[in-house]
């Protein structure tokens, strides 16, 4: 398991819980998976996580279904290590004409393409989440 780019760890193990039906999934503690998993539960694409462990914390993420199936039906990672993806916020995305979410790392911290337009902020693209 490489860990050179943890969000997308994070992300894919997300990805891979929902697809096996898993009730949760669990990886590696850091401050930026946890304000996108806070983004995630406030916008109601997880159920819950927790963070375990003292040492070496992980966090336990609960998936949330609908239905029998997964309520994110897709999460990809955008900016990656290798190619950042920067936007002003007039020409952040809209995902399924704003059905979905788009997660923005800007200057007041981890936000949604909504209030990053509110607040008249732009950013490096995360991921986008539907």
């Amino acid at each position: 398991m490489s860990l050179q780019d943890p969000v997308s760890d994070m992300i894919t193990c997300i990805r891979n819980g929902q697809f096996a039906n898993k009730i949760f999934v669990l990886f590696y503690f850091s401050k930026i998976k946890q304000m996108i998993l806070k983004l995630l539960q406030k916008e109601g694409y997880i159920k819950y996580y927790k963070v375990i462990g003292f040492q070496k914390k992980k966090i336990k993420v609960f998936l949330k279904y609908y239905q029998g199936k997964g309520v994110i039906d897709k999460i990809t990672r955008i900016s990656k290590p290798s190619l950042r993806v920067y936007k002003k916020y007039n020409d952040i995305p809209k995902v399924l004409n704003g059905l979905g979410i788009v997660i923005i790392s800007t200057s007041k911290g981890i936000l949604t393409d909504k209030l990053a337009r509110k607040l008249k902020v732009g950013g490096e693209i995360i991921c986008y989440v539907s």
